[in-house]
């Protein structure tokens, strides 16, 4: 192994003599200490220019905010679902329990894990390997996507938020997670002990689990009685109804058979080919988690078909971070100017960004508008509800600029009708297994 190179006093000298030869070096170090890099590299040409009206509007409503928690996927594809439900119900607000859906997913995830993992126990997988290693420390986590939220809507339903309201513990996840996570490492550590009984550990740990959510999130409504008023004032009373009934009557879009597309600008990984990860799901007899891969310009057609012509939002999955306004509610490719504040070069495109590790989906929310251009195909933006609250942005809904979505968007779920037949095709095909720690694996 080659010798690191300490950093001695000779390197550090030219290093500083470097940085005293610039003088915009010394321009941007009092300016990013007394104001921040944000407020420094914003782009104010970008910024006053970044139109925020629409030829496209879908209104959902006020916002949602997920808190101190990881539950973008929840929340984003109940934006969807509950503006069906409005639609639906004649209401001009309502909102489903993203506890509800947390709690069930979170219970589900637990049997998954313990199912899992005690399968590789039992055919020798070694406890350091790196897939046991990720398996562990990925464990109970709030992250997610479109496919694993159908699986828990398809099994357990949904309730307005009412009737499940939010815990301290929904709201702000954190040390009901680390409690969780450590109950899954104890059980673990019991499965690798000689002449462990792996069923009665699993048996044991899901009680547990079961215990531990119950506490944390409340006991979940096995039924209830569904009355409202809708927006005419007109009454209305349902009696005693299922979460899944509720689900099925008044979130009638046929959001279970969606399908996602994902961009993966890999070019080992061909378009039109389904792409799935191992080990990598919620519901052990759910739908598996795969995607089809295809090309960004695509999903954009799809998105904008979907707001123009059927009127509802549209779930995507994308890395949040880069370039975006917090406060002003915006995503440019050119809106911060970090490269002339640091002068570094960043010039990674955006198969480099997921190949050495700087992008990956991290945040979920939905496509509630598009300004399309005259030849009525060209995308020129978005508008998009986040889960963020409504102090932020334009209160709470974000604008996202073209190019932005061409980078930093990897998932969009949509209807299977709208698949070509190649496409349609490419479903019935095995899907390319990733290995459980690929960066398309990454969740919202």
């Amino acid at each position: 192994m080659t010798a690191l190179a300490p950093l001695d006093a000779r390197t550090l000298g030219t290093l500083d003599e470097h940085f005293k030869a610039g003088d915009a070096h010394r321009l941007a170090m009092n300016a990013v200490t007394a104001s921040g890099i944000a407020n420094v590299a914003r782009n104010y040409d970008r910024s006053r220019l970044l139109q925020r009206r629409f030829s496209v509007t879908v209104d959902n409503g006020e916002v949602t905010n997920q808190r101190c928690s990881g539950r973008c996927w929840l929340f984003s594809s109940l934006n969807v679902a509950r503006f069906v439900a409005k639609r639906s119900l004649n209401l001009k607000e309502f909102e489903f329990s993203q506890n509800y859906a947390m709690y069930y997913d979170k219970l589900e995830r637990i049997n998954y894990f313990l199912h899992d993992v005690a399968g590789l126990v039992r055919a020798g997988e070694p406890n350091d390997s790196r897939l046991m290693q990720h398996l562990l420390a990925d464990a109970m986590g709030d992250g997610g996507q479109w496919t694993m939220a159908m699986n828990v809507y398809r099994k357990y339903g949904a309730v307005p938020k009412d009737l499940f309201p939010e815990t301290e513990s929904s709201k702000n996840t954190g040390e009901m997670n680390i409690q969780l996570r450590s109950m899954l490492h104890t059980a673990v550590a019991h499965m690798y002990e000689d002449g462990a009984d792996l069923e009665s550990v699993v048996a044991e740990a899901l009680e547990a689990g079961h215990r531990m959510l119950t506490i944390h999130l409340g006991e979940p409504p096995k039924s209830f009685d569904w009355e409202w008023t809708d927006k005419d004032d007109t009454f209305h009373r349902v009696g005693e109804i299922t979460p899944v009934d509720f689900w099925k009557r008044y979130v009638d879009a046929g959001l279970e058979d969606y399908v996602c597309l994902v961009d993966d600008p890999r070019r080992e990984h061909p378009k039109g080919k389904k792409i799935g990860i191992e080990h990598l799901g919620n519901v052990a007899d759910g739908q598996a988690t795969e995607y089809l891969n295809v090309p960004n310009a695509f999903m954009k057609q799809c998105a904008r078909e979907i707001l123009s012509e059927q009127g509802i939002p549209v779930w995507f999955g994308c890395d949040c971070h880069p370039m975006m306004d917090r406060q002003n509610g915006a995503w440019a490719t050119d809106l911060f100017e970090y490269g002339r504040v640091y002068d570094v070069d960043f010039d990674l495109d955006k198969e480099q960004r997921v190949r050495f590790g700087d992008s990956a989906m991290n945040h979920a929310m939905a496509f509630v508008g598009v300004d399309v251009a005259d030849d009525q195909k060209t995308t020129r933006r978005w508008r998009v509800e986040n889960s963020w609250g409504d102090a932020v942005a334009d209160k709470g809904y974000f604008t996202m600029s073209d190019d932005w979505f061409t980078q930093y968007v990897y998932e969009v779920a949509v209807p299977k009708s709208m698949l070509p037949e190649e496409y349609r095709k490419a479903l019935d095909e095995p899907a390319i297994m990733l290995p459980a720690w690929d960066p398309m694996g990454a969740l919202a």
